[in-house]
């Protein structure tokens, strides 16, 4: 078992869960009152970690972006390519889940509701909401779009500060490596708390609870096609000036790589490789877009957020009305900027999206067995917008760094003459 991933250790969780929980279906109440606690362990850890690891590491995702001066045209560029194509992925997972239903089939009595949906504000004023006036109050509470915003602030502000401000920089650094690592610890609890959550599920409903998985797997795998076809092949067309085919053709090593490896990080060296050799895009480009998509790009993310998120409150017999969904874009797409890199990024931004909109978190274990087939999907669009977004700043900038190798050039030419 030991030797086994983490992906796998879960599946095996989940099936285990779904046996168990059908040997108890006699007696549900023994799965209540002594499996259940597991599940609510696990949860109550999830729960003691996402404020301190989503404030940290959002600072350390902003600090990441380098001198605020020196970010100039490729970072606004690449930044506003990332977040935009994000808000609407997660769109897109929204209106496909909704458009398919996707949880229907199977909705699980009300009684097994431990949490109950959050009434939806009005635009206005979730708006003024993002903004704490009380930051340290909106921590305590785990107001997470309040956190949100003011983490982003307080790593433009550091940027902003420069030297003075690099040993705020490094506390936070540290903090968010901290977290990383009582992630990655409490992740290992992953598989005992799944089977916690699972078991009293199946023994109270049985095991048709599962059969709307495979509807899951296909409205995410649909969704994400159609981001990759429309959107990506859109920009690379009417932006990058590149026919999508040979686009896509130059970069599918890439993407297989991201697809088989789960890792946007691990694909890295790949994407470079590709963009630069198979589409001649300049070094300067890739050396900052690739990292920057890496830790803030997560439009893959988004749309399995948007589509679980649906997936568990229909299953539930939830209804999102517009107010909810909105909440969900926007908590998704600001909270994209440097979570990637976290072990287990995917199930903590769930675990925060239903956090935000009153979902209940127990519906963690009914998309968990099947994350490892939806990670590779995810990851696979993330690291192909990486490089759609390098393709097009590419087009954007090549004039200018044309001149600027020119005039790189001619000034090295007049100091060898000088000499």
């Amino acid at each position: 078992m030991k030797n086994l991933g983490l992906s796998a250790r879960i599946f095996i969780a989940l099936i285990l869960g779904v046996i168990v929980g059908l040997m108890l279906q006699g007696s549900p109440a023994i799965a209540t009152a002594w499996i259940k606690p597991l599940g609510t362990l696990f949860l109550n850890c999830i729960k003691l970690i996402i404020v301190p690891l989503v404030f940290a590491s959002l600072i350390v995702g902003v600090c990441g972006l380098g001198d605020i001066k020196r970010l100039g045209a490729i970072g606004g560029k690449a930044f506003g390519f990332y977040m935009l194509t994000t808000g609407f992925a997660v769109t897109l997972g929204l209106v496909l889940a909704n458009a398919l239903s996707v949880g229907a089939g199977f909705v699980l009595p009300t009684g097994e509701l431990s949490v109950k949906v959050k009434e939806a504000p009005s635009i206005a004023s979730v708006l003024l909401g993002i903004i704490p006036t009380n930051p340290i109050k909106a921590l305590a509470e785990g107001n997470m779009l309040q956190i949100i915003f003011f983490a982003l602030l307080f790593g433009c502000g550091i940027l902003a500060v420069g030297q003075k401000a690099q040993v705020v920089e490094r506390f936070f650094t540290g903090l968010a490596e901290v977290m990383y690592k009582v992630t990655a610890w409490i992740m290992r609890l992953a598989p005992i708390g799944v089977f916690g959550l699972i078991v009293p599920v199946v023994a109270v409903s049985g095991a048709a609870v599962l059969l709307p998985l495979l509807k899951l797997i296909g409205v995410a795998a649909l969704a994400s096609l159609i981001h990759v076809a429309v959107i990506y092949g859109g920009l690379v067309r009417m932006l990058g000036k590149l026919n999508p085919l040979t686009f896509f053709r130059a970069v599918f090593p890439a993407m297989a790589v991201a697809f088989t490896t789960s890792s946007s990080s691990g694909t890295l060296p790949v994407s470079m490789q590709c963009c630069e050799e198979n589409l001649n895009i300049d070094k300067s480009i890739t050396s900052f877009v690739l990292p920057l998509g890496a830790t803030i790009n997560m439009d893959g993310t988004a749309i399995y957020q948007g589509v679980c998120a649906i997936f568990i409150a229909q299953v539930y017999g939830i209804n999102l009305d517009i107010g909810h969904q909105l909440m969900i874009i926007l908590t998704a797409t600001l909270a994209s900027i440097g979570t990637a890199g976290v072990p287990g990024a995917g199930m903590i931004m769930l675990m925060l999206v239903l956090q935000t909109t009153g979902l209940p978190l127990e519906g963690i274990a009914l998309v968990a067995g099947v994350d490892r087939i939806l990670d590779m999907i995810r990851t696979c669009l993330n690291v192909t917008g990486d490089m759609t977004c390098a393709a097009i700043v590419n087009q954007w900038e090549g004039k200018n760094i044309a001149q600027e190798k020119m005039e790189r050039e001619a000034r090295v030419n007049e100091e060898v003459v000088a000499l």
